[in-house]
């Protein structure tokens, strides 16, 4: 009797072993995936500024949307499954980013976030994506808070720190003016102080007699005429210009207007020729230095570069109303590839969770249309994947590289 009992709960568990393996077996033959995919889809959210002051910026999404419109055409998608962009107006508002960023997560269900536009818009809703577990990619520009892995495991940012570039003009400053007077004009926003932290503490480390006055204004203002003029009065022979496109236009003409001269630098985020140089009128422009990781398209000497060649072919086939004189649409462009790049990397275990696994598995990626010698690297610590610029400046029509590759550190 016993033997019997041992026999029959002996098949028993055989059975249920047999099974329980049967079922993982077919589990991991599945394809695995998150909200926003399915057999034929991927569905990547994205908000933008296409109204408001800001709206200059929105070529960057429209950019996107041409290049995964060619994806679709060219190679079907992302293994085998089409990508549906859906890219929603705030008006760089962050009340209506909230808004939009919920209806994309909640409504349109979708896989992650990538180039959401705007520090404060970004800043208003990194908290929300990081306890649902959506992956905020590349949120535009370079807040230190992107980079805070720790605390937002689920944001990875791509452009340099804002901090990390205010404290490069710092030590260009301080070796090529060590006696300068400085006027700095920033807006008062997470961007604008971040920028203006990262130069303000590096020359009060380094070089504590050199004096720095300051004025900000905000980005609902009408012009920064009022601030330029104070500026210009306080005797200053260095400009800093740590503004957005618009209202870097309007300091550009006001300094020309009142027939002031300091060495002008730029940051990065408004050193645009379609949208703030041009606007301003080359001539009043100069001069002016700035940083750059991509590759400016209106510079000669990248006239006949193979990923400058390709991303011409790419506009004029694919988004042929863009500008092709506009460093946004490289940045569009550059940030639509790395995206690519990972989710190719994914295969067919398209979860969330895997996304930021392969992302954080990239090192040493150079793509097309980056300067040479700045390459993307992001870790489980490092989420912000490039940490090095080359200073350009300002000359006719276009940039010219000045020195090597720099970083903060």
């Amino acid at each position: 009797m016993n033997i019997m009992n041992m026999l029959k709960h002996g098949f028993l568990y055989l059975t249920v072993l047999c099974l329980v393996m049967i079922g993982n077996a077919a589990y991991a033959g599945k394809k695995q995936s998150s909200p926003g995919v399915t057999d034929r889809e991927i569905k990547i959210g994205n908000t933008m500024a296409y109204s408001g002051p800001a709206s200059s910026y929105s070529k960057l999404a429209k950019t996107m949307a041409a290049y995964f419109d060619m994806l679709n055409a060219e190679e079907g998608g992302i293994n085998g499954r089409k990508i549906n962009f859906i890219s929603l107006d705030d008006g760089y508002s962050p009340p209506k980013t909230k808004e939009q960023i919920r209806r994309l997560v909640e409504k349109e269900k979708v896989l992650l976030i990538v180039t959401p536009f705007g520090t404060p818009t970004n800043l208003a809703v990194i908290r929300y994506l990081n306890k649902k577990k959506v992956p905020q990619l590349f949120p535009t520009g370079g807040f230190s808070t992107w980079n805070q892995s720790k605390k937002y495991p689920w944001t990875v940012g791509f452009s340099p720190g804002y901090n990390a570039e205010g404290k490069i003009y710092a030590k260009h400053v301080l070796k090529n003016h060590p006696h300068a007077k400085v006027a700095v004009l920033y807006q008062n926003d997470d961007y604008g102080r971040d920028l203006y932290d990262g130069f303000k503490k590096t020359v009060e480390a380094e070089n504590p007699s050199m004096q720095i006055v300051a004025e900000s204004y905000e980005s609902t203002s009408p012009t920064v005429d009022s601030q330029i003029i104070k500026l210009k009065a306080s005797g200053a022979n260095v400009f800093i210009n740590f503004t957005l496109a618009k209202f870097g236009a309007q300091a550009i003409r006001k300094i020309y207007e009142l027939d002031w001269h300091p060495e002008h630098y730029i940051t990065y985020a408004a050193a645009f020729i379609s949208a703030t140089f041009r606007p301003a009128g080359f001539e009043k422009s100069q001069g002016i230095i700035s940083a750059a990781y991509y590759m400016d398209p209106t510079n000669p000497a990248y006239k006949n570069n193979p990923g400058i060649v390709k991303w011409r072919k790419f506009m004029s086939k694919y988004y042929p109303k863009g500008d092709q004189t506009a460093g946004l649409n490289v940045y569009g462009y550059l940030n639509a590839e790395l995206l690519a790049h990972a989710l190719k990397m994914c295969g067919d275990n398209l979860t969330r969770q895997n996304v930021m696994k392969q992302l954080e598995s990239i090192r040493g990626l150079q793509l097309d249309t980056m300067i040479k010698g700045v390459k993307i690297n992001i870790s489980p610590t490092n989420h912000s994947p490039i940490q090095s610029v080359q200073l350009i400046q300002f000359k006719g029509e276009g940039f010219v590289p000045i020195g090597d590759i720099i970083s903060a550190n």
